[in-house]
């Protein structure tokens, strides 16, 4: 099972691609769900699952919000295709806008989009007021992620989740090789 198929979907909402980077790389804060401005072919090949979030980040340029550094691969054979990395215009309220300028100007934050997804036949994103991760913060998100990771095999283990798995082999297990010839 990949690991958009693991994020739990909410109601009428379908995943198109997750920014796998974002929580390695940033501490997120405030999150807001905004919708695009798009092209035909653009949405055409969302519907594909094809998008890449990776280098994605907002600007705010003359009170309004634009998502760059998205990746749309380009539609082959499209009349009225697109560019695959513009800029795009994203649809959020006025107050919303104002607390994402605030955060970025007095906090120093940036803001990057964490989720592309479809909800109720329309595409949204989802973005984050972010603040950059240093380098011991990142090995501190490892170990903690290697840690849970452990103990989620642990607690298979204890549950006797062997699933699909073949059993230690018996000296590791401690036991005797049965004698065939002599029954037991």
């Amino acid at each position: 099972m990949s690991r958009a198929g693991k994020e739990k979907e909410r109601e009428g909402e379908k995943l198109i691609v997750r920014n796998k980077r974002a929580t390695f790389d940033y501490t997120l804060d405030d999150r807001f769900e905004a919708g695009l401005v798009l092209l035909g072919s653009e949405v055409k090949m969302l519907r594909e699952g094809a998008a890449e979030l990776t280098d994605s980040w907002c600007a705010i340029e003359h009170g309004e919000v634009f998502l760059k550094g998205v990746n749309i691969p380009v539609m082959p054979g499209a009349a009225f295709g697109h560019e695959a990395k513009r800029p795009r215009k994203l649809l959020l309220h006025e107050a919303e806008i104002e607390a994402i300028r605030k955060g970025v100007e007095r906090e120093g934050m940036t803001v990057i989009a964490t989720r592309l997804y479809f909800k109720n036949g329309r595409v949204k994103a989802e973005i984050a007021l972010a603040k950059g991760k240093k380098t011991v913060d990142k090995r501190e998100s490892l170990k903690e992620k290697d840690a849970a990771r452990e103990a989620r095999a642990a607690i298979e283990r204890a549950r006797g989740g062997d699933r699909g798995r073949s059993p230690a082999p018996r000296a590791a297990r401690g036991e005797a090789r049965p004698n065939p010839r002599r029954p037991e």
